[in-house]
This record gives C-alpha cells, structure tokens and sequence, in this order.
C-alpha cells in the first residue's frame, strides 16, 4: 500500500511541476523527470526518480535531469543510476538507438555484417543497472532492427572487441566498460568498422541520432526477443581461440620460454582478465605466473583497493609484493579492470621493487619489438616501411631510437583512438606498425588489435623479461643500457586538481598573453624557451608556416614548450577529470650518461613550470595528493 501512496504522490508532483506551478519551478528539469516516467522500465531507477519527485527534492532533480551525458569520442563515462546525466537502462537503450541509426545511414551492409558487443564484470545492484545488462539491452535494440549481433556470452578484455571487428569484418563494436574508474561508474565505448576507436565526425554523428532518437522503440524493452534469435551470435570461443593463435607469431623465444626459471605474479585487479592472460602465458608455453588470490575473480566492489587503477603504482600491488615474496617471483604483471592496460615491476638486487612508469615500459617494449623485427628481417630497405607511434605527450625514445636505427617514428595527439587510426592508414598502405604506447600504461604490442592491449602487453614482457635473463640481466638494467645507447629521457608526469573551469582558462590565456598581447613565455625561472607548440590555436614556432601539423582542438587546452636544455613539457586539461595535467622530460642525445644530474635537471625544469606556470597559490591549485 505505501509504494501505492508514493506512486500516487510521484505522478501527482509530476503533473503539477509540469504543469509549472512546481517549487523552483525550473520546468526543464520538471519536463525531463516527467518523460523520464513514461519511459524508464527499470522498476529500481523508475522508483528513485518517484521518489525524488514525491520529495521535490530540487538538488536530486538537478543532479539527475539537469544535463544530459554527452557523447564523444571515448563514447559514454559516467556513474550508473537514474536519470539522463547517468548510466542506466534508459540511457543506454538511447545511446544505442542512435548509434543503430547513424550505423543504418553509413553502411549500406549493416544488415548483412552486424556489430559485435562486450562488456566486463561492472554491477550496481542498487539501481539495477551493470556491465552485462547494458550489453544485453544494446543487443536488443540492434536485433529488433533486423540487425546481426555477436553478443560475447560472458566477460571479456576490452581488447577482444576490436579484435573481433576487424577479424568478423563488422560494422561496428561495442564494449561496456569504465575501465579503471571507481565502482560505480560505467561506460560505453565504441569502435568503427575499422577496428580503432571513433574519431571526429562520428562522435557528433552519433550523438546527433541520439537526440533525434530518445523515445524507446517498440521492443526497446523487451530484451527476451534476442533469446534463440537467429540474428543473435555468441563470437566467445572463435575470438577466445583465433586472438591466442594470432598472439602466437609475436612468440620469438619459446623455448627460453620453456624453459625460464623466471617467476611471474599476476593481478587482474578484481577485473576480467585473469583466464586470458593465464592463455597467453599457455600460448608462448610459459608456466602461467601465480596469480594473486584476493584479486583473481572478478568482483564490481573491487574490495581490495582503493582505485583499481594500476597506474597509481605501488598502493594497488601491495597483495602482489606480499604473493612474490611469498613466491620468490622477480617480476610482477598487474592489469587494470578491463585489461587493455599493463604495469610491470620488478624486484631489484637491494630487494626494493621498481613499478616502471608507462614511458619506461614503452622503451623496453619499443627495444624488444625492434629487436626482434631486425633478427627476421635482415633487408635493410624494409626499415623504410616500418613504424612505431606514440602520444604526444609520451616519452620521445622512440623517436631516438627511430633516428639512430632507421625506421619512421610518428607522434599523434593524446589517446589510442589517434593512434589506431593512424596505424590503420599505415597498414593500409602496406607499412609495417610493429608497436605504438601511451604513457599512461597502455601499448600496442601486436597490430592485429588496434588498440592499447593489457593481455599481449603482459605474455610480451615475460619474453622480454626471460630473454633478459638469459643475458645475466634486469629490465632496469635493460633500460640503462637502452638510455646509454640512445639518450637519457627522463620523465615526469604529475597534475593540479582544479574545479573552476574559469580559473583553467584564465591559466593557459596567461601563458598566451605572458608579456603582453599575444606573446608566450620566453623563459621559465632560469630555463630558455625555444619553441612553442599550441594544439587549441593551432600554432607552432617550429613550422615555416607558424601552423601546427597535428589536428588542433578548440574544446581543450594543450600547449608543448620546448626548452633550449633538451627540456619538453606539455600542459592540458583532461577530458574526464578536474585536472590540469603536466608531462615534462628532459631528452639528452647519447653520451650524455650522469643520471643523477640530469634527474637534478629535471626536477629543478619542473618546480619552474609549477611556479611560474600553474601559479598554484594564485590559482588555488590543489596538488596531487601522494
């Protein structure tokens, strides 16, 4: 009977508030919660938004109704539960209406090709919604079009959804996924028929039949129409067999493999990849690395620690540390929830462990792919045809090694949906792409995924790190030699928190207007500028023509300055976080080997960009917390 009440008092505030005559009187807000009432079949988020009505609670309203998620390049992030700013069912089948209609205007074969769906192990039971239940919604809106689905049957890294784009030849795929973020977020990822990540136009594209297509269709709902349904596919166990037997040709050593007394500990962080990273390892014959008990299933509450995100380094391994002392394991592999990205560390001689940072990570494996590439391939007019990419604001090794052995290195702008675009071109083009990474831990190891790939990335530094210590020797002792051979490139990366989006633009109009209208900064502290590179205008010192070469963005700062000392670092926002974030290295050409000075160097270039840069105190910066 009390639900009835409530139920009753919902739809009567409803009715007033659309009516207008509502407190606040905000009717936007009232109008969005009232069609959020005529469409949302979810009984638990349907109830939550009763409720708020029923209490005319404004703020809940406003949190709920106030914006819409908006849909970009990276597709969908944002906490699971009620209403049109979050992940639900509603929003959900939305999202995937308009992708299913933007996808019938651009292939003609959607019909006859179909899109592939994956999703990892992410649950809110409070609002009903979770990784699978989306997916399974997704599915249904494609199949209730006429529309193939390859839906995989359980849990899968992120990965295996382009994979399975390009090798099934489809249309599109999808994964549902928020990757490191906390609990209760999830999101919506999606890859074009390309196998890489959209880009610019389909963004706008999509997000415009969203809006043009918010109304549930007619079997939106019924989500039982995709059982024994003709159009429904299960890819798991073709994707789970052809991807390893692909992993295989990237296996140059096996038989130090077999026979390495090197022991590996592997966390999957309470996410998916724990059965496919044990396959890779089966792949290249290794004896699968012993996994981290705690964190081996995977659990949406990520009991364990407090982000699940490997990349904050040592605070999330704690339980790997404990398992490889316990183990005697010289090498740990953590990937984060979705698996599509990789930390390493290594236990060092004084017992200490090293986490190695993504640039550290993405010279070693640079090196090694290389390597191995040049044991094959002897012709030295194949180097004209080989490449390797990276982020702009990654480390430039690659580029050193590049220009002292030959081959092209290529930068591109921040994130792998530039990176797998571009590798495609190339391929496509009959080059080789035989590595690209970013430096927030993610590398393409093997271009048969164009994408970051936490799984082939893991088996790849086994090799590594067993081939290694066939030689007597670290992966840190690797990347000294590395450093000596080609140029120390020491790097910092760190942020400021800041919520003020007007205190964000002011900031980098300082750095445009330093001494006046339109003049950039010519020194930092005691450090020389000697060149300037501004990806949201468009300008570059270094270019003839004063323009940038890379795609510019309006909607986001960036500026890269370039210190007469071999010093760069670039300065941005963030697309997902309240962040201003800074990469700084410092690049020396070889020779060059006192470690300990140009570290000195470093960390004296970047208390100057944070003094005379940020300008934390005047701008009420808010520091990483350690």
């Amino acid at each position: 009977m009390a639900t009835r009440t409530a139920e009753a008092a919902a739809a009567a505030a409803a009715m007033s508030v659309a009516a207008g005559d509502g407190p606040g009187g905000d009717s936007r807000l009232d109008q969005a919660a009232t069609q959020w009432l005529r469409w949302d079949k979810n009984p638990k988020t349907l109830e939550m938004v009763k409720q708020i009505i029923a209490n005319n609670n404004r703020g809940e309203l406003q949190k709920y109704f106030g914006s819409r998620m908006e849909f970009g390049t990276a597709g969908l992030r944002a906490a699971m539960g009620p209403g049109f700013a979050q992940m639900n069912d509603l929003t959900i089948i939305q999202t995937t209406q308009g992708l299913c209609r933007y996808l019938e205007k651009t292939f003609s074969d959607l019909k006859k090709r179909g899109v592939v769906i994956g999703y990892d192990a992410r649950a809110h039971p409070s609002s009903g919604g979770g990784s699978k239940r989306f997916a399974q919604l997704a599915a249904t809106a494609f199949i209730s079009q006429g529309i193939p689905v390859y839906l995989f049957s359980n849990i899968t890294p992120t990965p295996f959804v382009p994979y399975a784009v390009s090798h099934l030849n489809l249309c599109a795929g999808i994964m549902v996924t928020a990757s490191h973020n906390p609990k209760q977020d999830n999101g919506y990822k999606v890859y074009w028929d390309n196998g890489a990540q959209i880009i610019s136009p389909h963004d706008k594209g999509i997000s415009q039949a969203i809006e043009e297509n918010l109304e549930p269709w007619t079997k939106a709902w019924d989500d039982s129409i995709i059982n024994n349904n003709p159009l429904l596919h299960d890819p798991y166990s073709i994707i789970n067999n052809d991807y390893f037997e692909d992993l295989k040709k990237y296996c140059f050593h096996r038989n130090i493999d077999q026979s390495t007394p090197l022991k590996f500990v592997h966390t999957s962080v309470h996410g998916v990849g724990h059965d496919f990273v044990q396959s890779a390892f089966k792949a290249f014959d290794f004896v699968p690395p012993d996994a981290v008990p705690e964190q081996k299933a995977p659990d949406p509450e990520f009991p364990t620690v407090k982000y699940p995100n490997p990349e904050e380094g040592k605070g999330v391994l704690t339980l790997s540390f404990a398992l490889a002392e316990k183990t005697q394991a010289k090498i740990i592999l953590a990937n984060d929830p979705d698996a599509d990205r990789l930390a390493v560390a290594e236990q060092q001689e004084n017992g200490e462990w090293k986490v190695f940072s993504g640039n550290e990570m993405g010279a070693l494996l640079g090196w090694w792919l290389f390597t191995c590439w040049k044991e094959k391939n002897q012709d030295q007019n194949a180097l004209k045809d080989l490449y390797m990419l990276s982020s702009t604001v990654s480390s430039k090794i690659l580029r050193a090694i590049a220009l002292k052995e030959g081959f092209h290195f290529e930068e591109t702008l921040t994130g792998f949906k530039w990176m797998g675009n571009r590798a495609k071109q190339l391929i496509d083009q009959g080059k080789t792409v035989l590595f690209a990474f970013e430096e927030a831990i993610g590398y393409m190891c093997c271009p048969f995924v164009l994408d970051k790939d936490g799984v082939s990335a893991a088996v790849i530094s086994a090799e590594l790190a067993s081939f290694l210590a066939t030689k007597n020797m670290s992966l840190a002792q690797q990347l000294k030699a590395i450093y000596v051979e080609y140029g120390y490139h020491i790097t910092k990366a760190s942020y400021f928190i800041c919520h003020d989006q007007n205190i964000i633009q002011n900031l980098f109009e300082n750095l445009r207007n330093y001494d006046g209208k339109n003049n950039y900064p010519k020194t930092c502290g005691k450090f020389e500028v000697s060149g300037i590179r501004d990806l949201t205008t468009g300008y570059d010192s270094s270019q003839p023509d004063k323009k940038a070469i890379l795609p510019t963005s309006k909607s986001s700062q960036m500026i890269t300055f370039t210190f007469a000392n071999g010093g760069v670092a670039t300065l941005r926002t963030s697309g997902t976080e309240p962040k201003i974030k800074y990469y700084a290295e410092l690049c020396v050409p070889p020779g060059n080997s006192d470690h300990e000075q140009l570290k000195k160097e470093l960390e004296e270039l970047v208390s100057a960009i944070e003094e005379y840069f940020f300008q934390p105190e005047k701008n009420k910066l808010q520091p990483k917390s350690e």
